[in-house]
């Protein structure tokens, strides 16, 4: 419940302006920053672990996995965050991840 809460909060709020039109370069400058201090702390609490809680696999994963998604729709560019980017990496390797997201056009279909 307490990522599922910092998720929601801190970090999926965080990236509105980032998506609204009307919101000028300044006010997405500010949220690029508070978003990459977020960044900055989820990397080391991911860091040594393979998902936030340790070992498991938890719906606070699949939240996160689809909010930091975002992060390649706005320029953002997670290599910066290596434990984050390799989360990243391990969730969207996830088969069932694969296939949702190929649902959603968000990966190119094999041919």
């Amino acid at each position: 419940m307490e990522w599922l809460n910092f998720i929601t909060s801190e970090l999926h709020k965080t990236f509105s302006p980032l998506f609204n039109p009307a919101a000028n370069d300044a006010v997405k400058a500010y949220t690029t920053q508070m978003l990459e201090k977020k960044f900055d702390w989820i990397n080391r609490q991911l860091t040594g672990k393979q998902f936030l809680t340790g070992e498991q696999f938890t719906i606070a994963d699949a939240y996160l996995f689809v909010i930091a998604n975002w992060s390649n729709f706005v320029g953002i560019d997670l290599g910066r965050w290596p434990a984050l980017k390799a989360f990243q990496d391990r969730v969207a390797a996830r088969p069932k991840v694969q296939e949702a997201m190929a649902a959603e056009g968000l990966l190119k279909k094999a041919a």
